[in-house]
């Protein structure tokens, strides 16, 4: 198990290494979506709110205007191991 700060919760997790996997672009409605239709309970208000947390500390990033959200090359070095946890708490 990967360390993480104290501010994640542990569907972050889940909403990154699912971006990451599938190499998707989506808004917080159909990520939830699909989300549930593979197997993992999370509720829609939990997408959006995450998405807003992930986001602001650099961990996926907004692609437009519409509210697509993919995954950043931060949020691709937090889950290969190669981004220092302490460098997310700092970003608070």
């Amino acid at each position: 198990m990967r360390p993480r700060p104290e501010w994640m919760s542990l569907k972050d997790g889940l909403i990154l290494e699912f971006l990451a996997e599938h190499d998707l672009e989506l808004p917080a409605k159909p990520l939830y979506r699909n989300l549930n239709r593979h197997g993992h309970e999370i509720g829609y208000s939990t997408v959006r709110q995450r998405l807003g947390i992930l986001e602001e500390h650099g961990l996926i990033e907004k692609v437009d205007e519409g509210g697509y959200y993919a995954i950043s090359s931060s949020g691709a070095d937090y889950l290969a191991g190669d981004l220092d946890v302490s460098e997310l708490e700092s970003q608070d």
